[in-house]
Order: C-alpha cells, then sequence, then structure tokens
C-alpha cells in the first residue's frame, strides 16, 4: 500500500511539474493549446502541424483548412455524420486498427468528438492514439496523444492535462459548425412517440368494433 501511495505520489510531482513548464501555443487566433517546450511546427497548403514530446507520450496538434466553397451543416445530426466520416478516414490511415471509446464531449460551446485508436504491429505491440475532433464550417481540428499500450495508466494525467488545455475564442460558436439547434428525435424517441400513436389507434378501433358489436340486432 504504501509503494502505491508512494508511486502515485511520485507521478503527481512530476505532472506538476510537468504542468509549469508547458506554454500556451497559438493554432490559430481562435484555438490555443499548451505544449512543451521545444515543439516543432511543419505548414503544408492547408495545414498547420504542432507537435512535441510529453514526459510519456507524443503530442500532435493539426489545423486543416476545410474546402473554401465547404456547405454550411444545417442540424446537429449533419454534424455527426461528418465526425463519423472522419473517424473512419483516420482509422482507414491504420489498417487493422479499431476506433474504441468513441464519445461525444463539448470544449467551450462547440460539439466536439474523442475516441482512442488502438493498432498493433503484428508482433503483439500495442500503440494507441487518442483523438479529439473539432469540427468547424472553415477548419477542422484534430488534437492527437499518441503512446505505447503498456503505458496506458500513467499517461492518464499527462494526457488530461494536455486535452483541458485546448482553450477556444469567444468568437466560436455553435452556429460554426451547425446552423439550426433543433437535435430532432432519436430513435428511442421516435420508437416511443410513435409507437405510443399506433397503440392508442389500436384501442380507438376496438373500442369503434365493440361498440358496432353491440349495435348489431339479435338473430332470431
Amino acid at each position: 500500500m504504501k509503494k502505491i501511495i508512494l508511486s502515485i505520489t511520485l507521478l503527481m510531482s512530476a505532472m506538476a511539474g510537468y504542468c509549469q513548464l508547458i506554454k500556451p501555443v497559438k493554432l490559430d487566433s481562435l484555438v490555443t493549446i499548451s505544449l512543451p517546450p521545444g515543439y516543432q511546427t511543419k505548414d503544408t497548403l492547408n495545414e498547420h502541424i504542432f507537435t512535441a514530446n510529453g514526459m510519456y507520450g507524443y503530442m500532435i496538434a493539426f489545423r486543416e483548412a476545410n474546402a473554401k466553397n465547404n456547405t454550411p451543416l444545417k442540424t446537429q445530426g449533419d454534424l455527426n455524420k461528418v465526425m463519423k466520416t472522419y473517424i473512419k478516414g483516420i482509422q482507414a490511415q491504420q489498417p487493422g486498427s479499431s476506433a474504441q471509446y468513441v464519445r461525444d464531449t463539448t470544449i467551450g460551446t462547440l460539439k466536439a468528438k474523442t475516441f482512442t485508436l488502438k493498432s498493433d504491429d503484428g508482433n503483439g505491440v500495442i500503440t494507441c492514439r487518442n483523438f479529439v475532433l473539432i469540427y468547424t464550417k472553415d477548419v477542422t481540428y484534430t488534437i492527437e496523444y499518441v503512446y505505447p499500450g503498456e503505458r496506458t495508466d500513467v499517461v492518464k494525467p499527462e494526457y488530461k492535462a494536455f486535452i483541458a488545455s485546448i482553450k477556444l475564442s469567444p468568437e466560436l460558436q455553435r452556429n460554426d459548425q451547425y446552423l439550426s439547434n433543433a437535435t430532432g428525435m432519436s430513435s428511442t424517441t421516435k420508437i416511443e412517440v410513435f409507437g405510443g400513436a399506433g397503440l392508442v389507434v389500436l384501442i380507438i378501433l376496438v373500442l369503434i368494433a365493440v361498440k358496432n358489436k353491440k349495435k348489431e340486432p339479435a338473430l332470431g
């Protein structure tokens, strides 16, 4: 027990020191993330890429400009479809990998997706890549944290500090992702509503049938 407490104490102390070292870096005028000293940058035609070595993992932040004629999304459902397409595209880049723990989250006022991509090199060496995906009409931001599978437990404080450092400008609002706040009915809600309506109709038909039967003249 003492060894466990000591290990946790040492880990938290190391993380406290790490958090003091990281500095905010602007991906653009709207999004900021904190990276350790010595981070690298690379610019291509449509992408700005920021990379850095953490204590336990490798950090990557992509800022990719979307097509200039990109059609604004109308609903949250449209956003979810776009996110799923992005996730499938990322997974396709790593044959044999699987996207796990896919879930919705919120960063500032924006919707985001988080997931983990696990891949095996064929020799039992597992590599994990934690993703945070933020889509806007003009730009897609992909935040990635890469680490060996055996470090899954020890990377958590560093990864959480990395993701928690994402800061958005107040200028970014939900309508930068999709235009309507209407979410529509979920599949469960549709079943409840239309199933309930069907049951009401059935009851009415039964009552009408019983009423008509009572009105029929008795034979003989």
